[in-house]
């Protein structure tokens, strides 16, 4: 595992691509768990090079969120990498991808002004900006996304669409704990307490595909129910919006395309989850 921290030390991807060789790429913020892992499980499985990067990116916060405080530990990270036998290790700072004079921004329109894109401001043009930046550098073959961000790959499957980028986004399923709560690395601010309540996010996701299950496609009905259980659990709803999973259009009744996407605040954390309603 190769250690990377400026990029002068960037290896030549294009040789490793033009020797056939397939260049599989994990972006994180660090502060790694199960889910972070799983991606690079199978990106050691389905590549010949496997690059993961380490980056919290300043630009994807909005004003007054977790920057700050957001976990960071380094070594605990490489610890975690290195049974996976990772090829490169990527851990630019800010000076590197914003350096002075910075002025270059990517925004995809329409579908990042919605849902976490109205609650977080400026959001999904921070997470679009450096992930092109990402991609360029690295010239990855398959970029390993975890569908907990599920807007978020939908952002980026579009912006690696529209500018005709060769990487391909390998989306991967949400990993969760043994009692539903999907992995985050922000669950480490959740209090005893928080944690228990927190679970009620993945209770009222599997209530709304219950009630779909069992017939009942009425928005109104599933959010409701949706309502309750997370009302029963403390949890401060920032919105449920049941989508169509690939245009993220919002469904006038539910159907076999849906996706429930969910944001909410348990105590002063944020957390997202989602749910495709077909088993």
């Amino acid at each position: 595992m190769i250690l990377i921290g400026d990029l002068k030390s960037l290896p030549d991807w294009l040789s490793y691509r033009a020797g056939g060789k397939k260049i599989g790429f994990v972006p994180t913020m660090g502060y790694l768990h199960e889910g972070h892992l799983s991606l690079v499980k199978r990106a050691k499985a389905e590549c010949d090079i496997v690059v993961v990067s380490i980056y919290v990116n300043p630009a994807q916060f909005a004003a007054g969120e977790d920057l700050s405080r957001y976990p960071r530990d380094l070594q605990r990270d490489l610890s975690l990498l290195d049974p996976y036998q990772v090829d490169y290790v990527f851990t630019p700072d800010d000076r590197m991808m914003y350096p002075s004079g910075y002025k270059s921004w990517v925004e995809v329109k329409g579908i990042s002004d919605l849902y976490c894109g109205a609650s977080r401001e400026g959001h999904f043009v921070g997470v679009a900006t450096i992930v092109l930046k990402l991609v360029n550098l690295i010239s990855a073959d398959y970029m390993y996304m975890g569908e907990k961000d599920f807007q978020q790959i939908t952002v980026l499957k579009t912006m690696l669409r529209d500018l005709n980028h060769h990487t391909q986004i390998v989306s991967c399923p949400i990993v969760r704990e043994a009692d539903g709560l999907a992995m985050s690395s922000r669950n480490v601010y959740l209090s005893v307490d928080e944690r228990q309540n927190a679970l009620g996010l993945y209770k009222a996701l599997c209530k709304a595909r219950e009630q779909y299950q069992a017939g009942i496609n009425d928005i109104t009905i599933l959010q409701g129910s949706m309502l309750e259980i997370l009302s029963a659990y403390n949890v401060k709803v920032d919105y449920i919006a049941i989508v169509d999973s690939e245009s993220l259009e919002l469904e006038s009744r539910a159907g076999e395309k849906s996706r429930i996407l969910i944001a909410s605040f348990v105590g002063k954390t944020r957390l997202i989850d989602n749910m495709a309603l077909r088993a």
